[in-house]
């Protein structure tokens, strides 16, 4: 279980600060939004590992450079503020596919030479590389058996597969039932998306009781369409927020995440892979008042700018 530390805000507390906050609540996995140097040196020497964002507007000199160059970057723009045993993962190009058309061609380029100029410095095993991709990615998911990627990303997605595939990282996929939930209320019921229906439903003799398990799902069956078996699904982000939207609230968010830190710490996987242990990023650490969009999307903060939790939101088994 992880937590992303978003920083879209002027109201945030000092990375200092924040850091002994995750110390104080056993938090060891920290997803970051960008490669900001003076963040990255607060989390050194700290044991926390690292997801670290390399933004859409990094991808074209990424993708256009040279082994040496793209080494150069990697130890200027990281390296040299946080210790590469630190960095679990790379997130390259974040929703490029959906987000942005121009840098989409740049996403799976700045991968591969990312991952040589890994390879050239003997850390390609240690350090993954992955692109977070949302469920819109695809243009059918529900139910999970159904899913397929949208036809005009599935140029994108198949080179992207094709190098996870190879180099043995995972998918990694941005989830927000809640959002699932409030775009189709009329057929999903809130209970399915928070983890408390009464009822399952039944695709393809495996049995569904919750949106989160049937959206990892959908993307195993997606890419299984493409001829894409075994790439493990990372959930990158995923949460729920606590006011300013439909079922929006302090209860339901506690509901919401909680249920999947547990899925997650007690090794549960999903109908489709039960084996499979959930690897998780929660969204978010606070609010963050300067995001864009609905007014909801400020609010998925666990923790108030006091560093006090706004819910009983435990992060490990204890």
């Amino acid at each position: 279980v992880g937590v992303c530390y978003g920083r879209v805000g002027n109201n945030l507390p000092p990375p200092t600060a924040v850091v002994g906050l995750l110390q104080a609540n056993g938090i060891q996995n920290v997803r970051l939004f960008d490669a900001d140097a003076a963040t990255l040196r607060s989390f050194a020497s700290t044991g926390i590992s690292l997801m670290i964002d390399i933004p859409n507007e990094s991808l074209p000199s990424i993708a256009s450079g040279t082994a040496n160059s793209t080494v150069d970057w990697l130890i200027s723009n990281v390296f040299s503020h946080i210790p590469p045993s630190q960095v679990r993962y790379l997130a390259v190009g974040p929703e490029a596919f959906v987000r942005d058309a121009f840098y989409t061609p740049y996403v799976v380029p700045a991968i591969t030479n990312l991952h040589g100029a890994l390879q050239s410095v003997g850390l390609a095993g240690r350090i993954k590389i992955s692109s977070p991709q949302p469920i819109s990615v695809m243009s059918g998911f529900y139910p999970p058996s159904s899913a397929h990627f949208d036809p005009l990303i599935k140029p994108a997605m198949i080179p992207l597969l094709q190098f996870l595939r190879d180099s043995g990282s995972p998918l990694m996929v941005n989830l927000y039932p809640y959002e699932v939930y409030v775009s189709h209320s009329n057929r999903i019921p809130l209970e399915y998306a928070l983890f408390k229906a009464d009822a399952e439903f039944g695709d393809s003799g495996l049995m569904y009781d919750n949106l989160l398990d049937a959206s990892i799902d959908a993307f195993v069956h997606a890419m299984e369409r493409e001829g894409f078996q075994g790439i493990r699904v990372v959930v990158a982000e995923t949460g729920w927020p606590t006011a300013c939207g439909e079922a929006a609230g302090v209860d339901n968010a506690l509901t919401y995440n909680d249920n999947v830190v547990r899925r997650a710490v007690n090794g549960v996987g999903t109908p489709k892979r039960p084996k499979e242990e959930m690897e998780v990023y929660m969204f978010d650490l606070f609010d963050e008042n300067e995001r864009g969009g609905d007014e909801y999307q400020k609010h998925f903060g666990i923790f108030s700018l006091a560093g006090v939790k706004l819910y009983d939101l435990r992060f490990s088994s204890n």
